[in-house]
């Protein structure tokens, strides 16, 4: 398919996808259809005025032409035209008649801006708000979209897609609205206009405008066509920006500044010249249609001439004037479909990468008639659960009970499996094969949002948001009262560091929780889990990469928020788990081994390799 016809569909389809918004606002909608059309009205009214007008200050009315114009509004404008006539006898009438002409032009230019504005008044709403629509459709897309599908795809490029596409289809494809409903209106007054001044002329030019606009507006598509590779590239940048600045302890560390700055350039210099190009392309686009343009206003002058020339015909010179001006009006709103055209295609690219993001296959779906759950009775079961990602398998075949109120222990080298199988349990993963039940039931059978409320996970990257700390505590739980966030803090011994902020609970924990330590932020991330009060815990072990004394304040957290739940601990220190029921250890996906710490140290395998390991250490 040729690229015109493919730019032509893409474009279609952009205006198909705009409607679907567009349509939630029809009072908006048909009051700017309105006010557009008496815009129209008093701008034809003032373009009319000028035939009276050269009748006037010509005197052509003493050799015979008739005071006003071929076209006229009816019986107001024969009597208009008959007073103007009684005043012309006089020099002092003669005035009169020009102040009365140029008072209607000023009152009809006043008022057609008047309701140009009231137009335009009401469409931003309609364009704010299908832009403001577009961007929550993706947001609650993304924030609904499973783990995986961000393991897939850069941050950058989805920043991307909602600032700078959003914003190129604010400033393409929706602009095409203001031409849609208003242009059309625009044309069809001054074509009836123009029929009513000279039906010979108006013939000619519904035979000759269709061609010249078809060679200009090909012309112009054709140059001013733009590739997407504009908004892909934006992507890449604003993921080295972010892959940058996320790790800039790192890049200092190594002295890497020269080699993130040389990454940047490169991105950089090929975004320029892509714009480069897309812009020299744009900009001759104007001068060539304009210069084609030009050519055929000519070819109408000369024609319109020959008529007016030929008096059996009966054009007046006034008339063919005023023809000639209104039609240089009905240039500027096809001039503006040819751009509408342009824009809708410009836009098309990036309202695609917002489709394909809206419309992103949604794999973890819920059960049409899934069920209830409030609460965990008896047990977790993974059965013959294996899972893959893409071509790469995950886990193999693994087989596990966890008793309500038992302590389980995943331990493993990296890559191990561990946490893919910890995630298999809330749903952020479907297995691929096999099943995982809680009380007996397949977890896909459950509604998700219940699921997840048994469960309270504590990451080993704390997360926090650039939020107060009592909204980071009350996370997903902002009902919750102050008496119940402070039970939490001090259960997860928090309240100790908060009552030294000046601020308390109200203190900004900055970007990332930056303006607190390691020790403080994850202690926060267990009292988040705390107020959940969930009975099921997921904890990848916290304590990790802390200092001998935050880690003592965070595991005796941690024990506190155990007690009398079942816990499924991803544990990197192993000392930290010598008295979980039961230990599972994972090697290639698989259950390598499994049981108590003193009967995996009896085995001499692959656990205890691990403890001396880290003994040595």
């Amino acid at each position: 398919m040729p690229n015109l016809q493919k730019g032509d569909l893409n474009g279609m389809r952009s205006l198909a996808i705009i409607y679907n918004y567009i349509k939630k606002y029809p009072k908006l909608v048909v009051g700017y259809f309105s006010l557009n059309l008496f815009s129209a009205l008093f701008s034809l009214v003032s373009l009319t005025m000028l035939a009276p007008f050269l009748t006037l200050i010509f005197g052509l009315e003493s050799k015979g032409f008739a005071m006003g114009s071929r076209f006229s509004f009816g019986s107001l404008s024969n009597k208009f035209y008959a007073h103007l006539s009684n005043l012309i006898g006089s020099t002092e009438g003669r005035i009169e008649a020009l102040a009365i002409i140029c008072a209607i032009i000023v009152s009809a230019i006043v008022l057609k801006n008047i309701f140009l504005y009231s137009a335009l008044y009401l469409l931003t709403p309609i364009r704010n708000g299908i832009i403001n629509d577009m961007r929550n459709d993706m947001f609650e897309k993304i924030v609904q979209l499973p783990i995986g599908f961000f393991n897939e795809q850069r941050k950058g490029d989805i920043m991307s897609r909602l600032t700078n596409d959003l914003q190129d289809v604010e400033f393409s494809t929706i602009s095409f609205l203001e031409t849609f409903f208003r242009e059309p209106i625009l044309i069809v007054c001054y074509l009836f206009a123009m029929i009513h001044l000279s039906p010979e002329l108006s013939l000619f030019l519904l035979l000759f405008l269709p061609l010249s606009g078809l060679i200009i507006g090909r012309i112009g598509r054709l140059l001013k066509k733009v590739s997407s590779g504009v908004q892909v590239k934006l992507g890449d940048i604003l993921s080295t920006i972010e892959e940058t600045l996320g790790g800039i302890r790192v890049v200092k560390a190594f002295n890497a500044e020269f080699q993130q700055q040389e990454k940047f350039k490169q991105e950089n210099n090929d975004l320029l010249k892509i714009k480069n190009n897309s812009n020299r392309r744009r900009d001759l686009a104007s001068p060539v249609s304009e210069t084609l343009g030009i050519v055929s206003v000519c070819c109408v002058l000369y024609y319109g001439g020959r008529l007016v020339l030929k008096t059996e015909v009966g054009l007046s010179g006034q008339d063919f004037l005023t023809f000639i001006v209104i039609f240089t009006q009905v240039i500027n709103p096809l001039k503006s479909f040819s751009t509408a055209s342009y824009n809708i295609q410009k836009g098309a690219a990036s309202i695609e990468r917002i489709q394909q993001l809206i419309h992103e296959e949604q794999s973890i779906k819920e059960d049409l008639n899934a069920m209830h759950v409030a609460s965990f009775h008896q047990s977790i079961e993974l059965k013959n659960v294996s899972f893959s990602y893409g071509e790469k398998q995950i886990l193999k075949n693994i087989d596990l009970t966890i008793q309500k109120g038992q302590t389980i222990a995943l331990v493993g080298s990296s890559g191990s499996g561990k946490s893919t199988l910890a995630d298999l349990i809330p749903r952020f993963h479907d297995c691929s094969e096999g099943e995982v039940l809680i009380d007996g039931i397949n977890i896909k059978k459950y509604k998700i949002k219940e699921l997840r409320n048994l469960m309270g996970i504590v990451t080993q990257e704390p997360i926090l948001f650039n939020d107060t700390i009592k909204a980071n505590i009350s996370l997903g739980n902002q009902s919750a009262s102050l008496e119940q966030i402070q039970e939490a803090a001090n259960i997860a011994n928090v309240a100790s560091f908060i009552e030294k902020k000046e601020q308390g609970f109200d203190t900004v924990v900055g970007d990332r929780g930056s303006k607190l330590s390691g020790g403080e932020r994850q202690r926060i991330t267990i009292a988040r889990a705390v107020l959940k009060n969930p009975p099921i815990l997921i904890l990848d072990e916290a304590t990790s990469s802390l200092d001998t004394e935050s880690e003592k304040w965070v595991q005796d957290a941690i024990y506190r928020l155990m007690k009398d739940r079942t816990s499924i601990i991803i544990a990197h220190r192993l000392s930290t788990i010598k008295h979980a029921d039961e230990i599972i250890v994972m090697d290639g996906g698989c259950i390598a081994e499994r049981g108590k710490h003193e009967e995996l140290i009896k085995q001499n395998g692959i656990y205890s390799r691990l403890v001396a390991l880290q003994q040595m250490q």
